[in-house]
């Protein structure tokens, strides 16, 4: 059984959780292969699936979605009736649709969905002033990864043939999902940004950038371009790199979804079988 994982992690938050569930596969028995698509180099590599017998898809949920730049990657594979599974990272907000709509674009290829799931990771903004979801995944969110891994092994190997039915699809439209999603990048103040402090040019920013938004020379981000996934301030070896301040708006956030952070602390992830 050889199964491919293939993954979007800005900030490592989706890695993690693709590779605990890598580590319980192999235990198992398949031969796991693991493809980081997050630069934008990775995704514009010819994909061919025919080697492997299933995939495993995984993302951060941004604007209750998977990110746009994966969601247009998705549209370029051919599913060819193959069996696959999607997993998801949340900061501790919304998660749905972001399952039901993967898996219907992912359906739309010519896969067959058999499972989903969603576990708690960092906020992205954390990186802007934000604490939800601090320290997340921890091992009780990895365990449960291994957990899923496990129970999506027979119906990846095809000794159980039941697919994934019932999903949540949310009570937004189309449309309405696409203006969320618009508001993400208009926030301009919020981009990444060297600000004009000294760097060592290790070049590590623009070649990252999932969305080659990122321009080394000028320490800014385009924004046109620029997804906020923030992976450029967590990763720059010099901690130059900073984002806007988006503290005023955390509180906002969590009046607004009734969320506390003793709520938050609680969240655990959630299989969908």
């Amino acid at each position: 059984m050889k199964v491919l994982i293939c993954y979007f992690s800005a900030t490592g938050n989706t890695g993690q959780i693709a590779l605990a569930m890598g580590r319980r596969l192999t235990q198992m028995g398949a031969e796991v292969e693991l493809k980081d698509v997050t630069a934008l180099e990775a995704r514009q590599e010819p994909v061919s699936l025919a080697p492997y017998d299933a995939v495993i898809f995984g993302s951060p949920i941004h604007s209750m979605r998977a990110p746009r730049l994966l969601r247009d990657w998705l549209a370029t594979l051919e599913g060819d009736g193959k069996r696959c599974a999607t997993f998801f990272t949340f900061g501790g907000f919304q998660i749905h649709p972001a399952p039901f709509d993967t898996s219907r674009r992912l359906q739309e290829r010519g896969f067959v969905v058999v499972a989903s799931a969603a576990f708690p990771g960092a906020h992205t903004y954390n990186l802007a002033g934000w604490q939800a979801m601090q320290g997340r995944p921890d091992q009780q969110d990895l365990d449960l990864a291994a957990e899923f891994a496990e129970k999506l092994f027979p119906r990846l190997t095809g000794q159980d043939q039941a697919v994934l039915t019932e999903l949540d699809p949310g009570p937004y439209t189309e449309e309405q999902l696409d203006e969320f999603e618009s508001f993400r990048f208009k926030m301009a103040a919020m981009l990444p940004n060297r600000q004009g402090a000294e760097c060592s040019m290790c070049m590590l920013c623009q070649e990252q950038c999932p969305s080659g938004a990122m321009d080394a020379e000028t320490g800014e981000a385009d924004p046109s371009k620029c997804i906020l996934c923030l992976q450029c301030v967590k990763d720059c070896p010099d901690e130059v790199l900073k984002a806007g301040d988006m503290t005023p708006f955390f509180q906002f956030k969590m009046d607004k979804d009734q969320e506390t952070p003793e709520s938050l602390r609680q969240k655990r992830g959630i299989l969908y079988f």
